[in-house]
């Protein structure tokens, strides 16, 4: 007889995710990470509960990551699967309505990007009991029709869970999505507010550990053969890299190839460029508040300074102010912080802007 354990579909949905581990080269890792999200109407109820209760309990290891922006969550596991190769990714929670369809450009990015990305908006009630409620979005003369419908084009898989039962297909059909790696991008299932706190007796066996086997699959001969003849035959052959080399790790063996071979260009989508942009801005006010320090001989006085500054190619000062914070010895700070920085780190060469400007805000206390 099969061993069941009651609990409700978003219990249910935190303990799978927690027992999900990918495998490539015989190195096993977990597959989904942790949680990012913004409770509200929809699914504080729901997931929220979920997931404290797997917080403070230990029944579940999902650690959840608060949020500012629907959106910039999305970005962000876009960015955190592209950094480990997507071989491990993170999931993202919101409330019903505006704030569910605020995911809707990092799953169009995800998925055009091929990154694997598992969206969780909150949906109407199933039972159509109360509804609409609050910020409940659906079609004036069908119910069936709602705003997380929105995301089916935009994802590479898409299910709405009506009903608790449904939950263990979506989640295994996402799973295999999420580790694909030819057709992986944003994992969609739509969580009904009162079906994720419907309880519901499941089978045990659905929160065993489970291992994702990610394979390299041998190219055809034949078009090995072809390529080779091609290379063979060409008079300046010329290799454009993208991120494909990347994520299978053999960056070594392309450098090996091309040192005796032929030339190499790397190929950055405009979301690649924008990702460098931002790593180097991080780059940039870490090297600046290595010298952030405090005024003395105050009392206590806080304020905000806020730096203004342009960088040359090479990471030198070509202009700088500060000043918003309403105290004359922050702003001096401020400034002085500038002075001992530069120069900063010159621009990655991925960057073909001659100049850069930065507006960073910077905490002070007279001690």
């Amino acid at each position: 007889m099969t061993q069941t354990v009651r609990l409700t579909t978003a219990q249910a949905l935190v303990k799978f995710l927690s027992s999900q581990y990918s495998e490539r080269d015989g190195l096993e890792q977990r597959l989904v990470t942790g949680i990012l999200g913004i409770f509200g109407h929809g699914n504080v109820a729901g997931v929220g509960q979920a997931l404290l209760q797997a917080a403070t309990t230990g029944e579940a290891d999902l650690p959840y990551y608060l949020a500012r922006n629907e959106q910039g969550m999305v970005h962000a596991s876009v960015g955190y699967a592209r950094t480990l190769n997507r071989l491990q990714a993170l999931a993202c929670t919101a409330s019903v309505g505006p704030g569910s369809t605020n995911m809707l450009t990092g799953a169009a990015v995800a998925t055009t990007n091929r990154q694997p990305v598992l969206l969780l908006p909150s949906d109407i009630f199933a039972t159509r009991v109360g509804s609409p409620v609050l910020q409940e979005l659906e079609h004036p003369t069908g119910y069936d029709v709602q705003a997380s419908d929105a995301f089916r084009p935009l994802s590479r898989f898409f299910e709405r869970v009506w009903r608790p039962e449904m939950l263990p297909h979506a989640l295994l059909g996402g799973m295999r999505v999420l580790t694909d790696q030819a057709e992986t991008g944003a994992v969609t299932i739509a969580l009904p507010q009162d079906v994720q706190a419907e309880a519901f007796d499941w089978p045990e066996e659905l929160f065993a550990k489970r291992v994702w086997h990610i394979t390299r699959p041998a190219p055809d001969p034949a078009a090995v053969a072809r390529a080779v003849e091609v290379l063979r035959s060409a008079r300046k052959p010329l290799i454009v890299a993208g991120g494909g080399l990347l994520y299978s790790e053999a960056t070594e063996e392309l450098r090996s190839f091309a040192e005796r071979q032929a030339p190499m260009a790397s190929a950055m989508s405009a979301g690649e460029v924008a990702s460098v942009i931002a790593s180097y801005n991080q780059r940039v006010r870490a090297h600046l508040m290595r010298f952030h320090s405090y005024p003395s001989g105050g009392n206590g006085q806080r304020g905000v300074a806020r730096l203004s500054f342009t960088l040359s190619r090479s990471g030198q000062v070509t202009g700088s102010r500060a000043g918003g914070s309403g105290v004359a010895a922050f702003d001096a700070q401020a400034m002085s912080m500038i002075r001992q920085a530069s120069p900063f780190p010159p621009f990655p060469a991925e960057i073909k802007n001659g100049s850069m400007s930065f507006s960073i805000p910077v905490e002070f206390t007279v001690r």
